[in-house]
């Protein structure tokens, strides 16, 4: 999982010199002036954008990131630019932060952009970071790995392709067959392409993989560039309408997720639940923990997790950015073994996988101990930047950021859907019509199985129930502390510890015995802590999360079958119609809600996909098709 930073030094005059990969990062004719030349006009930019809904990039190495500057400083500038530049960019050694500003300040000019880069410049982990600028209009998709590795993961349609990196003879894999490939993958009908390197070899691999290419005059020192177009096919329909109205059932926090981010698209959602208010159902929590959660394979759940926490952190920024705060503090979340055995596994994740310690380090038993301000028996994994979310807020905050495109319709219950006129109308118990639109998408939790079309898809309620402690303000523990449960910092006089996972439970009720259950953990996690508890007095909430026998989320279109032959390729598995889900989210609502919004308006809108295939596949609603159930687990903390 780890990576490696970028090493330079000053090289000839002066251009930063790649110690990996003994080269510069641009020619001494400057780098800037590269980009524009070589980059933006080898690909017409300002011409093909023109009155575009929709424009993307795809670069095969983000360096220093001026091309991604440079596009974005042109677009702004444009008064004719298209409605969202999309960025997508591959690097196998990111700079760090400290370095990355050091140098984009040799380009005042681009000072404003740079700004906004630094200040969403990531922790330096494997997998695609998303970032987006300009309210949304424009986005950064970063893949941080090796590209070989990275672009087989890529979902997109790429208008234009920066072919950029460090010389053939210095980094060859980059400049390979395999590359051009995938970029023809990737390629829309009529995309350019554009590079520095004229090399004969390139040259015909281009050619080879399906560009029609020619030598145009180069920057600087070189005499010739190589500027492309790529024929290709037809466009493909993806069956979706464009008339970009969607009906979303259920304000929880995947729901209210959703439908912000396809808002933020310019759709138009009617968003249908029973409650008064967002976030009244499982996302009703006063504290949720925010943390991801990582494994020495770097299994699935592990970079979903990673990817989720991420992204999230970046989109709390922007809700409050835009004047939608989330109510949540990053105090830190103190991940506690549970035996000796498991302290040395977690300590070898870290070891193994050497993560930035803004993001994720190995604590001692004394060190977790002062975290907490209490004793404790273990060590474990301290995650800074992590914290507790209240999920009403996130829920009320996403339908803000919303405005007018999102109509929530508060109080009213989804009996049934049925299709009209090639839209889906959502029926209540009566048979009248609340709203319709040509898409549905079913965030409703455990309700989602109540729904004929998705009945297949194997979503079980897990009941949880958080007991509520009272709390002195400034009272330990001031971070949230996990070991199989969690308990919270001090909010509005109240203490979150918990929860009880028990599958197939329905009753709404408050049980002494399971606030017992909650003490114990509590016991386990802070020794002696709830001694002055009596569980008979406590106050507290239950919930029903939807949970899914693998505990991954279940995204994207729902199957309209409910069997195939289990050789049968995700894509080939027949799908209702404009039908999705976004459930399945069990105790790590919080952890994926943003993402998984971000990655069905994605697919929705025909946009560069947030996540790699292989994680796309891994949260198909139609997976279980192909494989059996397993039985349902609890979840740790």
């Amino acid at each position: 999982m780890s990576l490696i930073p970028a090493r330079f030094t000053p090289g000839p005059a002066n251009t930063p010199y790649s110690l990996q990969f003994d080269d510069v990062y641009h020619t001494a004719s400057g780098g800037l002036g590269q980009a524009r030349h070589v980059f933006i006009a080898g690909n017409e930019l300002a011409a093909r954008r023109k009155g575009r809904r929709t424009f993307t990039v795809l670069e095969t190495g983000f360096g220093l990131g001026l091309n991604f500057l440079a596009t974005w400083h042109a677009w702004a500038a444009d008064a004719d630019r298209c409605q969202h530049l999309h960025f997508a960019s591959v690097e196998k050694h990111p700079l760090t932060r400290h370095d990355l500003a050091r140098v984009l300040s040799d380009w005042p000019e681009l000072a404003p952009q740079a700004a906004h880069l630094l200040n969403a410049w990531p922790n330096l982990v494997p997998g695609i970071h998303r970032f987006t600028f300009e309210q949304g209009r424009v986005v950064l998709s970063l893949a941080l790995g090796d590209a070989l590795q990275v672009l087989p993961e890529l979902t997109m349609r790429a208008d234009a392709f920066y072919l950029d990196g460090f010389s053939p003879d210095r980094n060859p894999d980059m400049w390979s067959p395999a590359v051009f490939t995938q970029l023809a993958r990737l390629a829309a009908p009529g995309a350019t392409l554009s590079t520095w390197c004229v090399a004969g070899h390139v040259r015909r691999g281009v050619q080879e993989a399906g560009f029609i290419v020619e030598r145009q005059p180069g920057f600087g020192g070189k005499r010739h560039m190589l500027a492309g177009r790529f024929p290709g096919p037809g466009p493909t329909s993806t069956g979706i309408p464009d008339s970009h109205r969607a009906l979303v059932i259920g304000a929880g926090v995947a729901g209210t997720s959703v439908a912000e981010r396809l808002a933020a698209r310019d759709w138009q959602i009617t968003l249908i639940d029973s409650a008064d208010a967002p976030g009244q159902g499982a996302s009703g929590n006063r504290a949720g923990v925010f943390r991801p959660l990582p494994s020495l394979d770097d299994n699935r759940l592990a970079r979903l997790t990673r990817a989720g926490f991420l992204y999230g952190r970046q989109h709390l920024t922007q809700l409050a950015e835009r004047g939608h705060p989330v109510r949540w503090a990053p105090t830190g979340v103190l991940h506690l073994a549970r035996d000796a055995k498991q302290e040395n596994k977690m300590r070898a994740v870290v070891e193994a996988q050497q993560p930035p310690d803004g993001y994720l380090r190995y604590v001692t038993q004394e060190e977790a101990a002062r975290l907490a301000d209490w004793p404790v028996s273990a060590g474990g994994w301290w995650f800074p930047g992590g914290g507790w979310i209240q999920p009403p807020s996130l829920c009320a905050a996403s339908l803000a950021a919303g405005g007018t495109r999102i109509i929530p319709l508060f109080g009213r219950t989804l009996a049934r859907l049925e299709r009209r006129d090639g839209e889906w109308a959502a029926l209540d118990a009566d048979g009248h019509e609340i709203a319709r639109a040509p898409i549905a998408i079913l965030a409703n939790g455990v309700g989602l199985r109540a729904v004929p079309e998705a009945a297949m898809l194997p979503v079980r309620p897990a009941r949880g129930q958080v007991s509520h402690l009272p709390a002195a303000s400034g009272s330990a523990p001031g971070i949230v502390v996990c070991r199989l449960g969690y308990v919270s910092p001090e909010v509005d006089g109240v203490r979150c510890a918990g929860a009880t996972f028990v599958a197939d439970d329905l009753d709404p009720q408050l049980r002494d015995s399971e606030h017992r259950d909650n003490l114990a953990k509590l016991d386990f996690i802070l020794p002696g802590y709830a001694a002055d508890y009596d569980p008979v007095t406590l106050d507290g909430r239950v919930g029903f999360r939807p949970a899914s026998p693998d505990r991954l989320p279940m995204v994207g279109a729902i199957p309209a079958v409910a069997s195939v032959d289990r050789t049968t390729p995700l894509a080939d598995i027949p799908r209702q119609p404009g039908l999705f889900a976004v459930s399945g989210f069990g105790a790590r609502g919080l952890v994926w809600a943003s993402l998984m919004g971000e990655l069905l308006a994605s697919q929705l809108n025909g946009d560069p996909l947030p996540l790699e295939r292989d994680l796309v596949d891994a949260i198909d609603p139609a997976r279980y098709l192909l494989k059996p159930p397993r039985p349902m687990r609890g979840e740790d903390g």
